[in-house]
């Protein structure tokens, strides 16, 4: 069927993500790990504007870098379109324009909110009325923080990471992120956790297949206290994206000796989040952060996932 376009343009934001806690099982024989996160969507935000077309195309800008962005079927904003499309029998095209606010290949599910921003414009745009679960069900073909991204909050993921459940959480966290000028191959650092792994199988106990969220964790997102989510956050990525990185743990102990309560690895990285106790301390933390020359942004969360903005 071919479909009428709703409206000559469609703009749709998605919000990135911070890990406030990631374990990662056991390497299994298809060569993944089962995860179990506690995701956190931020104030950092990836606006998507779809316009009627007859083919498919994306274009970038925003306060980040996107000179080294892949623009043509490769990348995951086309493929959310293309998905859309042969899912719903849509004959058209999209010209997708992004405005990139998350850090690139920095752990914090940047692409996965432009892939969740476009299902919803294209959606709006091209008046398929999908579901809400078989949005959530082409969203997990996307990657596995694709379907976060469309709920945004907090949640709890298990599986690859696309498998939710809302979290409880109260109140409001803030957060300084210190942006690397580097991006990490989120690859390279699950490798460097298995070789890690490895080397030290003599003195760590071995990953669970199925590894689970840490209790304190939930217990302090519900009460909206910052002081023990800073004492519960927990990445076992952490020590491969610093091994690979090393000059990341010099940066975590800036933070933290300016005022944070907290710091951690985002995601692969490398991202780092810093959790502050106020929005006071948060600004004096970026205003630090910023004075040794690093790029550092303040956040809060949780916010709400992708939707339609309307003027």
């Amino acid at each position: 069927m071919t479909l009428a376009a709703s409206s000559p343009v469609v703009h749709a934001r998605a919000p990135g993500k911070i890990n406030v806690f990631l374990a990662v099982g056991a390497l299994q024989d298809d060569g993944y790990h089962d995860l179990a996160t506690a995701y956190q969507a931020v104030s950092l935000y990836e606006d998507v504007r779809a316009y009627p077309a007859d083919d498919f195309s994306v274009s970038f800008g925003g306060s980040v870098d996107t000179s080294g962005l892949e623009v043509d079927g490769s990348n995951l904003a086309i493929k959310a379109a293309r998905l859309l499309a042969r899912k719903t029998g849509y004959r058209g095209g999209v010209r997708l324009e992004i405005e990139k606010n998350v850090p690139i290949a920095g752990g914090m599910g940047g692409g996965s909110a432009d892939a969740a921003a476009s299902l919803i414009a294209c959606d709006a745009l091209w008046g398929t009325e999908l579901g809400k679960d078989e949005m959530h069900a082409l969203a997990a073909k996307l990657g596995a923080d694709v379907p976060f991204a469309l709920a945004g909050g907090t949640a709890i993921g298990t599986g690859r990471g696309d498998q939710l459940s809302p979290a409880l959480a109260q109140g409001n966290f803030h957060w300084v992120l210190a942006v690397a000028e580097f991006g990490m191959s989120t690859p390279a650092v699950y490798a460097e956790l298995d070789r890690h792994r490895e080397r030290n199988a003599a003195d760590i106990r071995p990953a669970a297949v199925s590894p689970q969220v840490d209790a304190r964790v939930l217990h302090a997102l519900r009460a909206g206290d910052s002081v023990l989510l800073a004492e519960a956050l927990h990445n076992d990525l952490q020590a491969p994206a610093l091994h690979l990185a090393p000059g990341l743990g010099q940066i975590l102990e800036l933070g933290e000796a300016n005022g944070a309560l907290a710091g951690i690895v985002s995601g692969s990285g490398p991202t780092l989040a810093f959790l502050a106790p106020d929005a006071d301390t948060a600004l004096e933390l970026q205003v630090a952060l910023s004075a040794s020359r690093l790029t550092a942004v303040r956040a809060h969360g949780p916010v709400h996932g992708a939707r339609v903005m309307h003027s």
